[in-house]
Parts: C-alpha cells; sequence; structure tokens
C-alpha cells in the first residue's frame, strides 16, 4: 500500500467561484503511479467545498442562485455575523455543497461515471486557500 499527498493552493478573484480541477486531480493520480485504490480531495476551509457534478456553465450558474437563495450573503440574517465576522452563508454553503469526495482510482486513473467532473467550490475567496488531495493504492 502506498499514499501520496499533495495540496492545492486557490486565490480565487471573486468571493463566490466554482472551478473545475478533475485534470489537475488526474494529474495527481497519474504522478503517484498508484494503479489501483481511492482519491481523496478534500477543501481544508470551511467556508470552501468539494463535490462532483457536470462541467456545464448554466449549471454552475444555478449552484450560486440556489445557495444564494438558501443561504442569502446578507450579514444581518446570522448570529455568527455578531462575531465580528461576515461570512456566515459562507459556512452554510459549504455544509450543503460537502467537504470531500472520494473517487475510485482504476487502471491509475479517476474511474468516473458519465458527464462527473471534480469541482472546487469557493463561498468565502479571495485570499488563499488549501486543498488536499491523497491517492492511497497500489
Amino acid at each position: 500500500m502506498k499514499a501520496v499527498t499533495n495540496y492545492l493552493t486557490f486565490h480565487t478573484k471573486k468571493k463566490i467561484e466554482f472551478i473545475n480541477i478533475t485534470d489537475t486531480v488526474q494529474e495527481i493520480v497519474k504522478k503517484s503511479k498508484i494503479k489501483e485504490g481511492l482519491c481523496l480531495a478534500n477543501a481544508m476551509h470551511i467556508t470552501a467545498a468539494v463535490f462532483i457534478n457536470d462541467e456545464e456553465e448554466g449549471l454552475k450558474q444555478d449552484f450560486g442562485v440556489w445557495l444564494e437563495q438558501l443561504a442569502p450573503q446578507d450579514v444581518s440574517r446570522y448570529r455568527h455575523n455578531l462575531t465580528g465576522e461576515d461570512n456566515a452563508h459562507a459556512h452554510l454553503k459549504r455544509t450543503v455543497m460537502g467537504r470531500q469526495v472520494v473517487v475510485a482510482v482504476t487502471n491509475g486513473r479517476l474511474d468516473f461515471g458519465p458527464w462527473e467532473q471534480i469541482f472546487y467550490g469557493e463561498f468565502d475567496g479571495q485570499r488563499p486557500k488549501r486543498l488536499l488531495v491523497k491517492v492511497i493504492g497500489v
């Protein structure tokens, strides 16, 4: 059994952004030389998410609209913001979208269903944030 760990850093231009990281994660899997196993990708910040879905611009816009309806950026709505923070909405959005994904590695490649892609979702950006990618297997 072998394990390879990589860290990616994101510094988004916008507060809320969805970034397709599939090719980057696949390159990490390739460099790991692991042929059979699992690949974990997880956001290391409580205002960012990692999730799997379709790479389609309209869908990414729909995620943004839907999340804003669930947890608007209105700072007056949340007790967390009484601490001097202004990002309670980002914590809630992260909770809905998820912290991490695990994808099977088969024959040295991410083993996806049709249309599946890995996304990093940023909800309180414009500053450096890390993502962990760990590949485990043989």
